[in-house]
């Protein structure tokens, strides 16, 4: 068992390591310099075009409205990463990881476009199952190739393996564990009570999990933004002490301070990045999946909404909970993961703020139980055939019962290396695709100037 471990922790060093987050980071700058800042400077058009896409045109192909499409990959992004993720960086990095964790959601923002242009574009119907299937696997497929179906074979080899531990047994666990030590439930009762709404939710399909997502995604997010804002409120002459502080540690690095171990540049910036794109997931091509659901006229318009996967998860949830532990001074505890993020709250409102965490703790990872069983779903889907989809939605709701009871350091540790080795075939295909996006982005754009014109 050692040795197992040993060569995961050997792998996870590896694939979250400086090379392969060099490459990350790389890929996404490289999108936004071709896509000339569009993923930065669109964010307005996006939310207007989130919105006019509520519901679906009766004109277009797909399964769900592009809003639903939107909510449904929040719903897999927005988890733990948000809360026990942002407040590890913290520990980890020091005040300035936050600042790298901007910039990787930045430049991720372009990751996501390009993602969501090429699930719609390559996207394929399935007639036995009448719904669209897209994602990595189809646009390696579809755009890179015959040669290069291997490549898509691989990402949804690694998405299957990857999605009953980050997205199922993992999530069930940390609800299960929040409901034991803060309100006495036994393991097992909130397995039983999980595992049930979970497949009530699932086992309709992208259609039911569109529904659902569209209203517990905004009722999550701002529920968590008002309690966070709150604490910002009452701190408010350290909000600017505390943006100072994340700038000038990104550079700098901090020394040690209360109970606060010191950490470097270098340690801010690994751990920024690698912390935000746990967060976000961007350039994992896991949102990919839900987007070619989308009923949309183009492949651009799906792009520009896309952008906001990462803007909505990072700069303002995780930015939410950094603040929250700066302002409060929570960092400088010596805790860290969701223990910093309950303390820091508590600190900034006493006897309800930790209840906020937990609530949004519960909200976050059920949500993306039903987000990453889509994930999941389709991966399968392109492996065995559309027949296994039925047993799969069935296997995810008794993964969820024995994730909510089992010990998973070990599932935890191997998820987080297929994350990782889901995110090389999707970079190259994004590299090799790139002139693809630029294409139908301008096209997309040169179409919403002529229909503005006439």
């Amino acid at each position: 068992m050692e040795i197992i471990n040993s060569l995961i922790g050997n792998l996870g060093n590896f694939i979250w390591g400086p090379i392969m987050l060099c490459f990350l980071i790389g890929t996404g700058l490289y999108l936004t310099i071709g896509l000339k800042g569009t993923s930065l400077t669109k964010v307005p058009l996006a939310f207007k075009l989130l919105f006019k896409g509520r519901e679906k045109s009766e004109h277009h192909e797909g399964d769900i409205s592009p809003y639903q499409a939107l909510m449904t990959s929040l719903a897999a992004t927005v988890g733990t990463g948000n809360i026990a993720g942002v407040a590890s960086a913290i520990f980890l990095g020091g005040p300035g990881a936050v600042f790298w964790m901007w910039i990787s959601a930045l430049v991720g923002m372009a990751s996501k476009l390009g993602e969501a242009v090429l699930a719609v574009k390559y996207r394929e119907y399935n007639p036995e199952i009448k719904n669209f299937s897209g994602g990595p696997m189809y646009y390696i497929k579809n755009g890179m190739g015959s040669k290069w179906k291997w490549l898509g074979f691989l990402f949804a080899l690694f998405g299957a393996l990857a999605c009953f531990g980050t997205g199922c047994s993992v999530q069930a666990n940390s609800i299960s564990q929040v409901m034991k030590s803060n309100f006495g439930i036994p393991t097992f009762v909130t397995g039983i009570i999980l595992a049930i709404l979970t497949y009530f939710v699932v086992i309709g399909g992208i259609k039911r999990i569109g529904e659902v997502t569209e209203k517990l995604v905004p009722f999550m997010a701002i529920g968590y933004i008002i309690g966070t804002l709150a604490i910002i409120f009452v701190n408010y002459t350290e909000v600017l002490p505390a943006f100072k502080l994340i700038v000038v540690s990104a550079f700098k690095g901090h020394a040690v301070m209360g109970g606060f171990a010191g950490a470097t540049v270098q340690q801010a910036i690994r751990y920024g990045i690698a912390r935000g794109v746990f967060s976000n997931e961007a350039g994992l091509g896991t949102a990919a999946i839900a987007h070619a659901s989308a009923v949309v006229r183009r492949p651009g318009e799906q792009g520009i909404i896309g952008i906001l996967g990462g803007f909505l998860d990072t700069i303002i949830i995780c930015s939410m909970t950094a603040f929250v532990i700066l302002v409060t001074s929570g960092w400088t505890s010596g805790k860290t993961g969701a223990d910093l993020t309950v303390y820091a709250f508590n600190q900034g409102l006493s006897g309800v703020g930790g209840y906020v965490v937990v609530f949004g703790l519960l909200f976050f990872a059920f949500s993306t139980i039903i987000g990453w069983c889509y994930y999941g779903e389709k991966c399968f889907e392109y492996i065995f055939g559309s027949k296994v989809i039925k047993l799969y939605r069935y296997l995810w709701v008794i993964g969820v019962f024995f994730g909510s009871v089992a010990q998973l350091n070990l599932v935890w540790d191997l998820a987080d290396v297929m994350n990782g080795f889901m995110m090389i075939p999707n970079l190259i295909a994004l590299i090799v695709l790139s002139p693809v996006v630029f294409k139908e982005m301008k096209e997309y754009f040169e179409e919403v100037k002529e229909l503005k014109n006439k």
